[in-house]
C-alpha cells in the first residue's frame, strides 16, 4: 500500500461560508511565529509540514487537522489552545487572565529555569504589544542575545540581575525598569538574587 505524502493529513481547504476560522487560527500562528523570530521553514520543519503548507495555513487558505494543529503548536512552543483562542471569539471583548494561568511560551534560546508566561494575546492579523511574566531561577544558565522588532519595557518585580543591551550593562533591583529597542541584542547578563520575576512588555511598531 502506497504511503501517504507527509502533507496529505496536514490540512483541508477552508469550507465555504466559514473561512474566518482558518483566518483567525492562521493569524494567531503567524503572530506567535514572528514574535519568536522564527521563519516559515524553521516552524514547518519542526512541525513536519512544508513551508508552503504553513504559509497557506497562516493566510487562512486551509484549515489544519487536529494532528497538524498539535504539531504546529509544539513547533511554536505553545499549547494548542493558544492557537484556537480567537476562533468564534468576541473581537471587542476584554481579556482576563487569572493569576498563574498565563500561557507558557518557549522562546528561542530559553532553557531550564527560564520561563515566559504570556499574559495577553491580541486578536486579529496585527499585534501592537505582548506582555510576559518572566521567571528566572537558574543562576548557571548562559543566556543568548535576544533580538526582535519594536521596543521592550521590563520592570523587575523580585530578585536582582544585570541586564545587557548592546555594549551596556544595567544592574536591576525590585522596582527598577528598563526600556530599549528590541533590534539591538539584549538579555540577562548575570543573575544576582533568585528567583527573579519581571514584567516584560514588547511594544511593536506599526508592522503587519
Amino acid at each position: 500500500m502506497a504511503r501517504k505524502p507527509k502533507n496529505s493529513i496536514a490540512a483541508r481547504p477552508a469550507a465555504a461560508g466559514v473561512p474566518s476560522v482558518g483566518r483567525q487560527l492562521g493569524a494567531v500562528a503567524r503572530r506567535v511565529r514572528e514574535g519568536q523570530g522564527l521563519t516559515l521553514t524553521d516552524v514547518a520543519t519542526t512541525a513536519g509540514i512544508s513551508a508552503g503548507m504553513l504559509s497557506r495555513l497562516e493566510t487562512g487558505h486551509v484549515t489544519p487537522s487536529l494532528e497538524t494543529l498539535v504539531a504546529l503548536a509544539g513547533a511554536l512552543g505553545v499549547r494548542p489552545a493558544l492557537l484556537l483562542q480567537d476562533v468564534g471569539g468576541d473581537q471587542e471583548g476584554a481579556q482576563r487572565v487569572p493569576a498563574g494561568q498565563g500561557l507558557e511560551v518557549v522562546r528561542r534560546g530559553t532553557r531550564r529555569g527560564h520561563t515566559y508566561h504570556l499574559l495577553a494575546a491580541q486578536r486579529g492579523p496585527r499585534k501592537s504589544f505582548e506582555p510576559f511574566l518572566v521567571t528566572l531561577t537558574d543562576k548557571s544558565e548562559v543566556f543568548p542575545g535576544f533580538q526582535h522588532p519594536g521596543t521592550e519595557f521590563i520592570y523587575l518585580l523580585a530578585g536582582s540581575l544585570t541586564y545587557r543591551h548592546g555594549n551596556h550593562s544595567y544592574p536591576l533591583a525590585p522596582g527598577d525598569s528598563l526600556s530599549f529597542r528590541g533590534a539591538v541584542p539584549h538579555g540577562p547578563e548575570t543573575l544576582g538574587k533568585v528567583p527573579i520575576r519581571m514584567l516584560s512588555i514588547i511594544i511593536y511598531d506599526d508592522e503587519p
